[in-house]
């Protein structure tokens, strides 16, 4: 999963991390015996591994992008993966050669379409990341097709039914964050970034 920094405006209290915390809980506690929580050096998915003890989502400090890019990768993650450390996915971190940030954007483009689609659900600016700021040492790489894919792929949830458990927190931090009205194209076109932006 991404390991994603955070800009300085996110850290304004109307984008304070805690509060995406609570939503995930009051959305997913109960039913799906889940927690999302702060604080990690990095993201982290960990089933339980003890009865009563719930699961656990580690994102990356108090970073708002990184809990909701987390629980995007939650949320498309079906019933056998969050029964696997990390969803069973592998990590490679920063200082990715090509054909391991090929491999890494190939299995990025829908969680980071959802984030997209929970940023406009709580009014916060969303960047693409290609998440390889080391091996890119300062030059930017050229990333147009993961960025159209993401793009394209966020423009197709917001003109469909999101999953359910997406949909479920879409609608949930909408009303934390006081936004009205449905996911739409429009939306999404109306937000897009004109280039990658690692986090």
């Amino acid at each position: 999963m991404a390991s994603t920094t955070q800009p300085s405006r996110a850290h304004a209290p109307a984008f304070c991390a805690r509060r995406v915390e609570r939503v995930f809980a009051q959305c997913f506690l109960q039913s799906e015996n889940t927690l999302l929580c702060g604080g990690a050096d990095e993201p982290l998915y960990a089933p339980s591994t003890q009865p009563g003890e719930p699961h656990r989502l580690w994102f990356r400090e108090d970073y708002f992008a990184s809990a909701l890019h987390e629980t995007a990768h939650w949320c498309i993650a079906g019933a056998a993966r969050r029964q696997q450390v990390d969803f069973g996915y592998w990590y490679a971190p920063e200082g990715r050669d090509p054909a391991a940030q090929a491999a890494f954007e190939s299995v990025e483009v829908r969680p980071q379409a959802l984030e997209w689609c929970f940023s406009i659900a709580c009014g916060f600016p969303f960047r693409i990341s290609t998440d390889n700021l080391a091996a890119e040492a300062g030059e930017a790489g050229d990333h147009s097709a993961f960025e159209s894919a993401v793009r394209r792929e966020a423009l197709r949830l917001a003109g469909a039914t999101l999953p359910r458990r997406a949909a479920v927190f879409f609608r949930a931090l909408q009303a934390e964050f006081d936004k009205r009205g449905a996911l739409t194209p429009a939306l999404v076109r109306a937000t897009a970034v004109p280039s990658a932006d690692p986090r």
